[in-house]
């Protein structure tokens, strides 16, 4: 009978609706799925109403990338902020998890994405452009990049560091390795060898 049920045509497209989101697979769509046929009527249209709201209202920061209700977001208007540091992510999200942290008080570039030919994606494809920009006629002291400890986010911050370094503005790089509480046994080689590059001098 749960067969019939998983294999039903219209229950099938809520599935493939779902797992077509990021980090959700096919197990969990399918949970996500039943949850939502459970909702009663008026808080299901409550989700719809959220989502629909956020869809029309959120955008893009017009100078960083960043998400804001205004043509401009709070962290750049923000008189608060350091105007002479500049953090380099590559999507919009990233700028979330670092405020989380509370340890950086400076202003935001968002790329789109990390350089990947494989994907077809250079630096046309990304706002290097963008940042290029901000760096000319902004008075930046300090570029912080923070792209992912990946090949491609490793790749993003060797071409950053190429064509930012002839502005003479200090270049920085987030530091990665073992994760606190991680042991050696259990980290793998890109990491472990990233950790050992980001050595500190004690």
């Amino acid at each position: 009978m749960e067969g019939s049920h998983l294999s039903d045509p219209q229950f099938q497209k809520l599935i493939q609706a779902f797992s077509s989101l990021p980090g959700i697979g096919k197990k969990s769509a399918t949970r996500i799925g039943f949850h939502i046929l459970r909702m009663d009527p008026s808080t299901f249209q409550s989700w719809i109403n959220h989502i629909e709201e956020a869809k029309t209202k959120l955008r893009f920061c017009d100078d960083c990338g960043g998400l804001t209700e205004d043509s401009i977001c709070s962290i750049c208007l923000s008189d608060r902020r350091d105007n002479g540091i500049l953090c380099v992510v590559e999507q919009p999200e990233d700028i979330f998890f670092i405020e989380n942290t509370k340890e950086y008080s400076g202003k935001y570039h968002v790329l789109n994405g990390a350089i990947s030919p494989l994907d077809g994606i250079g630096p046309e494809q990304l706002r290097i452009k963008q940042l290029m920009q901000r760096l000319d006629i902004g008075n930046i002291k300090e570029v912080l990049i923070a792209t992912n400890p990946t090949l491609e986010g490793d790749a993003t911050a060797s071409y950053l560091s190429t064509v930012i370094k002839p502005m003479e503005i200090k270049i920085t790089r987030i530091a990665h390795g073992i994760t606190i509480g991680g042991t050696l046994e259990y980290s793998d080689q890109y990491t472990l060898g990233k950790a050992i590059k980001s050595r500190l001098t004690l």
